[in-house]
């Protein structure tokens, strides 16, 4: 595949929702994979890392992780993402179990298999470069990638499935909980939580940036903000059905008088609108999935 049709498949980029995404199709270049559902999110950087892909009887009914660093396109209308893989280099994937955390381990053999760049290491959101898309043409234009080094990060990655639910407290008690996650479609950032206030508020719905949040808690399933309860009860409700666009995040980012990140994705993507990394309370997998 030529490098440059990668790029020639990039566009506006839009905010789209997580759930909405599940159930999408994933194809190879010769023929489909399986289907979408769940995700893997990178709590540092807070990013999709990896889609979990429940595939079909080719692969034996196996779950495989696909990084979006090998799409090759999303077709939004009829669901589908097309990745530029093979059936049979999917199928013989490093196996991991899906229902626990990725090791970082784990990661470096998946890189190695699929001769990525590792993605971990430097400042950006991936690697050096701002988009997957990116790190997919430094792969193509590089060498093979050899053994990883050793690596002694902590691991960040955690399943959107198990996030959904999280409550949300604010500064003087609950406000409500995680229902879905809103990403960037080129960057694969999370740019918001989408909160659920439907046992306090009459379900309405609000955003909350990710990188707002001042710790999270596995033990207690719960997402710290340093906001009150009342200020999120009256931020500008959020509308699934009516999307997301800048006039909208304008209005929110100013309501909570807090800098746009827009600003500064032209020059270092996420840098300088990033506020101090959530401190997560609790090391390894949540309770229920420890000792398995």
């Amino acid at each position: 595949m030529h490098p440059m049709s990668r790029e020639a498949d990039r566009k506006q980029t839009m905010l789209r929702s997580l759930k909405q995404m599940e159930h999408y199709k994933v194809s190879a270049s010769d023929g489909e994979v399986g289907t979408v559902a769940n995700f893997f999110l990178d709590d540092e950087f807070w990013t999709v890392r990896y889609l979990v892909v429940e595939t079909d009887g080719f692969f034996e009914g196996r779950k495989v992780l696909v990084s979006p660093i090998s799409f090759l396109k999303a077709e939004w209308g009829s669901g589908q993402f097309h990745v530029a893989l093979t059936r049979d280099k999917v199928k013989h994937s490093p196996g991991v179990d899906t229902d626990r955390p990725v090791s970082r381990q784990h990661e470096q053999d998946f890189s190695m298999y699929y001769g990525y760049p590792n993605y971990w290491g430097a400042s950006g959101v991936w690697g050096v470069n701002g988009d997957p898309a990116m790190l997919a043409l430094a792969a193509e234009r590089a060498k093979p990638v050899g053994p990883p080094n050793a690596s002694t990060d902590d691991v960040h990655l955690r399943s959107a499935a198990e996030l959904r639910g999280y409550h949300i407290e604010g500064s003087d008690g609950q406000i409500g909980q995680v229902h879905d996650f809103i990403v960037d479609d080129e960057t694969w950032e999370v740019r918001y939580l989408v909160i659920s206030t439907t046992n306090w508020w009459m379900g309405k719905e609000v955003l909350v940036s990710p990188l707002w949040a001042s710790s999270v808690s596995w033990e207690e399933r719960i997402v710290h903000v340093d906001m009150s309860r009342q200020s999120i009860k009256e931020s500008p409700e959020f509308d699934a059905c009516a999307g997301i666009n800048r006039e909208y995040e304008s209005s929110l980012y100013d309501y909570y008088g807090r800098p746009v990140y827009w600003d500064a994705d032209s020059q270092e993507p996420a840098a300088a609108s990033r506020s101090p990394k959530p401190k997560w309370v609790g090391k390894g997998a949540p309770p229920h999935l420890q000792n398995r």
